[in-house]
């Protein structure tokens, strides 16, 4: 059982990744680049997929020389169930195996609810929910196999309250079905995977730059911490999550938010 319990041993080692092998979806910008480079600084070889990424290949390369590991780029659609499933199949005849999955592709946008057509609200969904299900899926039958694996989902605050002064509907229902996915699959893959997630609050990456000033003014006043994080702050809790240091720990979602979701 992948629960069973590990050897004691000294905390460094626990979060040695070393000798593993993780997949990033989204892995080649924003918060998925960051966990990209922290699974491959505590020792995991790292394949990156991506869907529209220019530059990915030259950020695996230079994850493989400044880290001394493994590193691939991969061009998927987290959105189709056979392409995800290919393309994992592909890593792990790449790499000879899969020890984690961290389902990070994600995309966002604001649009009032009585306005979303069909397609703006399926699209968040295809993209956050399903395709999150997807890889997750298509790394579940490695770990079946296998008999251990390890999957973390980037979730979001927004899954746990409603974000203003923006009107998010879909990125927040869809943020708020991947942590309830998350408990659901920790319960139903607990001989052969730990399932969990972490929900960043207000990240500054150029996602958020297309925000109007006095929204960024906004969410600013209603962080305990008074700023947002920096992408590498996040890497530090993908690399325990995935390693065993949180050995016991499955279905948890890790909220990362400066405070914001306290008050």
């Amino acid at each position: 059982m992948v629960l069973a319990q590990p050897p004691n041993q000294h905390v460094t080692k626990a979060f040695d990744l070393s000798g593993k092998v993780a997949i990033v979806t989204g892995g080649a910008r924003g918060i998925g680049l960051e966990v990209s480079r922290g699974l491959a600084e505590s020792g995991a070889n790292i394949a990156i997929i991506y869907n529209s990424s220019k530059t990915a290949d030259s950020i695996a390369a230079e994850i493989a020389s400044t880290n001394n590991v493994k590193a691939a780029a991969y061009q998927s659609d987290v959105t189709s169930q056979s392409d995800i499933e290919s393309t994992v199949q592909k890593v792990v005849k790449d790499f000879g195996k899969l020890d984690i999955m961290i389902a990070n592709s994600g995309i966002a946008s604001c649009v009032a609810a009585e306005d979303y057509t069909a397609d703006q609200w399926s699209d968040i969904m295809k993209v956050n929910l399903d395709g999150a299900f997807y890889s997750a899926q298509a790394a579940a039958r490695i770990f079946k196999q296998q008999g251990f694996g390890n999957v973390v989902f980037t979730a979001s605050v927004s899954a746990t309250l409603v974000n203003v002064p923006q009107k998010q509907a879909a990125y927040n229902a869809s943020k708020a079905g991947v942590v309830q996915l998350a408990k659901c699959l920790a319960v139903e893959w607990v001989d052969f995977a730990r399932v969990n997630c972490i929900s960043p609050g207000f990240i500054a990456t150029d996602i958020l730059d297309i925000h109007p000033i006095e929204w960024r003014e906004k969410w600013l006043s209603m962080i305990p911490a008074n700023r947002m994080a920096q992408t590498y702050e996040l890497k530090g809790a993908y690399v325990f999550c995935a390693s065993d240091a949180s050995s016991y720990m499955t279905g948890a979602n890790l909220v990362l938010d400066g405070g914001y979701t306290l008050p």
